[in-house]
Formats: structure tokens, C-alpha cells, sequence
């Protein structure tokens, strides 16, 4: 695989291509079969990004017509800045399209998009297993040197 590609925004006509991307990010986070997100969930997060008035957005990579990529991400306040944070939540590459610069280029395209809207920063997390992407994350930002904890409630 080869060539070109473009980044741009989710339209509604990209929901059968981005659904997918979506199910492949979740499964190579483990939630597939058993552990699969609800319908309710997915169809909530495509509304989400199609609604002027959320915070939360989605940028896709696409060549040919063809959807090779998503990243996802938020906006949200912080107690440490008076601009707003930018989150990457969720970034994906089909497989067959890595090492093509796409996760690159996705989170170049988040860079742009928080500038823009005048946030301070853009931050993400990863697993520490994902030796992959955190070589090229390496190239792009600072580890925080933070660790998440969380509770499921």
C-alpha cells in the first residue's frame, strides 16, 4: 500500500468506513467479543462528533475513498491553565497502511485543530505494551512521566 492521503474531519456518509477502524481499535485494546462496547456507546460517540455544540471531534485519514485511520479527540478545562486541554483519546491505523506516516499525520492534524481553538496542549496515553506507537509518539511530544490510575464505577 501506497500513495497519498487526506486528513479531514468526519462527515455523516462516513460512518459504514469508520465503524470498521473503530471496531479494530477496540479490539486491539480488548474489547471485542465478550468485552465489546455497547452499541449505545458507539452510536452515542459517532452522534457526538457530528454535533457542533460537543467538545469531542474525530479526524480521519482517507485515500481513494478509503478510510485508513481515526483519531479522536476532546477538549476539556484544566485547573492549571486558563486555556482549554486537548485530549487524543482514541488514534488508529488500519494495518495494512503502517508505517506510512498516517499516525503521524493524524496527530499533527490534532496539533493544528487545538491551536486553533486556543488550547494549551495536547496529551494522550498509550499502553506501555504498545512499544510501536511510542516510538513514533516519541518523535512528537514529552512523556509526562505520569502514571493513570483509575475506578471503574
Amino acid at each position: 500500500m501506497n500513495g497519498s492521503f487526506a486528513v479531514r474531519a468526519v462527515t455523516e456518509q462516513d460512518y459504514a468506513a469508520w465503524k470498521p477502524l473503530w471496531d479494530g481499535y477496540n479490539a486491539f485494546y480488548g474489547r471485542s467479543g465478550a468485552t465489546a462496547l455497547a452499541e449505545a456507546i458507539t452510536r452515542s460517540t459517532w452522534a457526538r462528533f457530528l454535533d457542533a455544540d460537543e467538545p469531542v471531534h474525530a479526524l480521519v485519514a482517507e485515500r481513494d475513498g478509503e478510510l485508513l485511520g481515526l483519531a479522536h479527540y476532546l477538549y476539556h478545562r484544566s485547573t492549571t491553565s486558563l486555556a482549554d486541554s486537548c485530549y487524543l483519546q482514541d488514534l488508529y491505523t488500519v494495518a495494512a497502511a503502517r508505517g506510512l506516516g498516517i499516525g503521524r499525520a493524524l496527530i499533527e492534524a490534532v496539533y493544528a485543530q487545538a491551536r486553533q481553538a486556543g488550547a494549551a496542549r495536547v496529551y494522550w496515553q498509550t499502553h506501555q505494551t504498545n512499544a510501536t506507537a511510542m516510538r513514533l509518539y516519541d518523535t512528537l511530544a514529552e512523556p509526562s512521566g505520569f502514571i493513570v490510575y483509575r475506578k471503574m464505577l
